[in-house]
């Protein structure tokens, strides 16, 4: 089943932050995922939001998402996305409709 990993994310520090956004992809892409979003600017509908970016990704499946997020490509460059922001990340089941 489809899921999908949602960051909000709460820059505390810009240039190692952008440090790992550029080495991002060159992971990110031997994994089968596929970015959906990243949007430093969500228009917020309702309720408040403070944080400074939203990313949406979709992967086959949650053996998927954890094979990308263990790599060890993906825990060498994510010591900068840790170091350059803070974050909340969640890991959503896909809707399969029954019947």
């Amino acid at each position: 089943m489809t899921v999908y990993a949602i960051a909000q994310l709460k820059m505390t520090d810009r240039a190692t932050y952008d440090r790992y956004q550029a080495r991002f992809f060159e992971v990110f892409r031997k994994f089968n995922g596929r970015l959906l979003a990243a949007d430093e600017q969500p228009r917020v509908l309702e309720g408040t939001w403070p944080h400074d970016k939203l990313v949406m990704m979709s992967f086959p499946d949650e053996a998927a998402f954890l094979a990308f997020s263990s790599s060890p490509d993906y825990e060498e460059i994510s010591r900068d996305r840790k170091a350059g922001a803070q974050a909340t990340v969640l890991l959503v089941k896909g809707f399969a409709p029954a019947g």
